[in-house]
């Protein structure tokens, strides 16, 4: 029964992991909207954003042209869109953890002052986009399928493995604080022994100087 919870807890936490980040956010000229994806190293991660036009059927103006940066947890650059309406993004994570993209509009005068954008990212299982491979006539149903559920256990088993890491780690740190600890504690009782035995002693040679012991 505990197994069948823990593959189940396991099997939601991947899934969650790999749904679409879509979303719909304002942008005011001069400020930064940054937005974080938790990404595993080896994934396939695809984004695609867009300034909602604000006079629907002409060209976007250049003022509401925005600025976009794609890091890496160590801060290196996945993509970089200067002065763009709208583009795309794709790229497999080389790191662990959570990559940030930063969007914004530097201040001016002529910038307006709150801009729309639409943004869009899948990471993990829901990167691939499954409709183009299941063509029809090429690729039957239960292939379709298959490829589809390979594609989650395989998910699933890098992230039981990502899991196990975190947890190894936290096990370090928690033997490193100990043994730290320990240390401290050692270290105060002898310092604090220390200071008490020199107080007595400086005691004892006051009192054998006033020939009162």
């Amino acid at each position: 029964m505990s197994n069948s919870i823990l593959l189940l807890a396991v099997l939601t936490l991947a899934l969650t992991c790999s749904l679409v980040n879509s979303m719909r956010f304002e942008l005011k000229s001069g400020h930064t909207k940054c937005i974080s994806e938790n990404i595993q190293n080896n994934a396939m991660t695809v984004g695609k954003y867009n300034v909602v036009n604000p006079n629907e059927g002409q060209p976007i103006p250049d003022t509401h042209k925005i600025t976009l940066k794609v890091s890496s947890p160590n801060g290196n650059s996945n993509h970089y869109g200067d002065h763009v309406e709208s583009g795309t993004f794709a790229f497999t994570a080389t790191e662990s953890g959570d990559y940030t993209a930063c969007f914004w509009i530097p201040d001016s005068r002529m910038a307006p002052s709150i801009v729309t954008v639409e943004f869009e990212w899948r990471s993990g299982v829901a990167a691939k986009d499954w409709s183009k491979v299941a063509k029809k006539g090429q690729v039957e149903v239960m292939e379709y399928e298959l490829k589809k559920l390979y594609d989650a256990v395989t998910s699933i088993h890098d992230e039981m493995f990502y899991l196990r890491e975190r947890e190894e780690e936290m096990q370090d740190l928690n033997k490193a604080t100990n043994s730290k600890m320990f240390t401290f504690v050692f270290l105060s009782i002898a310092v604090c022994a220390s200071v008490a035995g020199m107080q007595l002693w400086h005691l004892k040679t006051f009192f054998e100087r006033k020939k009162l012991l």
